[in-house]
């Protein structure tokens, strides 16, 4: 059997050593988003001392655009070609080529909004650590007016406001408890305890910092689930900021997109939709029949309806486009 010759080896430039580059490789540029630019390493500030603002970002619309067309460089589709591209990305849910762009922030957040800010796992992140720090001598205050009282239909949301009275009381005893637990972290320190064991009864309300880098695929669906008006609104001061002052400014085509087909969209599962052309075709009978047969209209003791949470989630995208509930009428 004849061996097959060795290919020649490949010079390996040493150092220093000046190289020519291939005829085939083709120059390229860094992708600049000029909006973003202007406001890089500027602090957006929320709550009471809390803050955003950008560190750094990887590519913008135009390589969202790239990566779906497995090009290099600029191409040569007009501006409005690659708007209705995204728009077509995001409509059919094509999300790898929104994962070619992303953002670095840094974040000061309190505890308690950070705890739900943590979960969202797609991401790198390192943050201020108080075994190593002394904490950060900042914590968040609650207004007398903004005592949120406990959703009765939702173990964790709110619904409505404390009285100003008791909000002032609130707001009072916040302040003491935040003051004493400051004052026994620094005199455990003075007295020489390690720092990771003196800040275990520091409260919540304290701020950390962290730098959060993130693509676009998934801080679109961090943005999608902490703007919803059903997160806790600490969270949603961060989320909406985000999104509005900056994402806005970084990738306004698929900020367009995301906002016509995620935020403002509505999706129907298969029984929804088979609802829907019964109501559409003003079919009530039909309509009242089906959502009979799929357990929407069981009434208690009482005779009322017994709660049932997708049909009232249904209830409202009905109200959403204008129609009447039919088995309310």
């Amino acid at each position: 059997m004849t061996p097959r010759p060795k290919a020649p080896a490949k010079k390996v430039p040493k150092m220093n050593e000046e190289v020519t580059p291939s005829v085939e490789a083709e120059a390229l540029s860094r992708m600049n988003v000029e909006a973003l630019d202007v406001i890089l390493g500027q602090r957006f500030d929320v709550l009471d001392d809390g803050f955003v603002r950008v560190v750094d970002y990887m590519g913008s619309d135009e390589a969202i655009v790239q990566a779906a067309r497995v090009s290099y460089g600029k191409g040569t589709k007009k501006i409005s070609e690659d708007r209705g591209l995204i728009r077509y990305l995001m409509r059919h849910r094509h999300t790898t080529p929104f994962e070619m762009a992303e953002l670095k922030l840094h974040l000061r957040v309190p505890m308690d909004c950070w705890r739900q800010w943590i979960r969202h796992r797609m991401a790198s992140v390192n943050e201020y650590s108080t075994r190593y720090s002394i904490a950060i001598d900042a914590a968040q205050t609650t207004a007398p007016g903004e005592w949120r009282i406990q959703s009765k239909g939702n173990r964790q949301g709110s619904a409505g406001f404390l009285d100003a009275n008791a909000g002032r009381e609130m707001t009072q005893k916040e302040r003491e408890l935040q003051e004493l637990s400051r004052r026994t972290y620094e005199e455990r320190l003075e007295a020489g305890v390690a720092r990771e064991q003196a800040r275990k009864d520091l409260p919540l309300s304290t701020y950390t910092e962290a730098y959060w880098k993130i693509d676009l695929h998934n801080l679109l669906h961090f943005l999608s689930l902490r703007m919803d008006d059903h997160s806790q609104a600490e969270i949603r001061a961060y989320a909406r900021l985000i999104g509005e002052e900056i994402v806005a400014r970084w990738c306004p085509f698929a900020w367009e997109a995301f906002n016509d087909y995620r935020v403002g969209g509505m999706a129907l599962s298969r029984f929804e939709s088979e609802m829907m052309a019964l109501v559409g075709s003003n079919n009530v009978d039909g309509a009242v029949a089906l959502a009979q047969e799929h357990g929407w209209l069981d009434r208690g003791a009482k005779g009322g309806f017994l709660r049932n949470r997708e049909r009232d989630e249904f209830e409202a995208k009905l109200g959403r486009l204008g129609f009447s509930i039919p088995w309310r009428a």
